[in-house]
């Protein structure tokens, strides 16, 4: 009776000792690296990484833009670009516009009506290293966004997932960001319209 429940005991730590070994090696590879310097160091968690990205992302985003887009988004939280693959000229209104939100769809709307047309959902994931997620930060997620609207307005809808509005988006919330991008331009133009007169 002794002799088997020692022989159990002996394939009982085998089989256990079996189970653990990858792990133990792991472990014990990673220490032996850290003591002579030669591993990757241990990457710990920096909680104001991200707070730090979006700060760059804000800074690179202000200097691609022109500054009323730039002063549109740190007022307003979005950005707005014409469609039709034309640059608001000659004072006339484009058919159609874009409302670009940091990680959300691209809206489309009508900016005579105010009607909503679509939604486009685009994604631009990080692949940096050690980091990278599928989010970038939201500034870059917004300047990715302007950058492909502006270069390749066909390919980036083209590309899109298109859905109607509402699907990702409150339509309600569109439309309240519409009304307060109409306030926000009227007081820009009489900030502007009162510092010509004072010059």
């Amino acid at each position: 009776m002794a002799l088997a429940l020692g022989t159990a005991a002996v394939v009982l730590v085998v089989l256990v000792w079996e189970l653990i070994r990858p792990t133990c090696k792991t472990a014990l590879a990673r220490l032996r690296a850290a003591v002579r310097g030669r591993g990757a160091a241990v990457v710990s968690y920096d909680p104001g990484r991200e707070r730090r990205a979006e700060q760059r992302a804000r800074e690179l985003l202000r200097s691609c833009v022109n500054e009323r887009d730039w002063a549109m988004y740190r007022d307003l939280g979005f950005l707005r670009v014409w469609g039709g693959l034309s640059v608001h000229a000659g004072g006339q209104e484009a058919p159609y516009a874009y409302l670009i939100y940091p990680h959300k769809p691209i809206v489309a709307y009508i900016p005579r009506t105010g009607e909503l047309l679509n939604e486009y959902c685009v994604a631009f994931p990080d692949h940096t290293k050690p980091y990278g997620s599928t989010r970038l930060p939201g500034s870059d997620d917004v300047l990715a966004k302007w950058m492909a609207l502006s270069a390749d307005e066909r390919r980036l809808i083209g590309e899109a997932n298109l859905h109607l509005p509402g699907r990702q988006i409150d339509p309600d919330r569109v439309r309240r960001d519409l009304v307060r991008l109409a306030a926000w331009e009227r007081e820009q133009n009489t900030r502007q319209s009162d510092g010509l007169r004072a010059a």
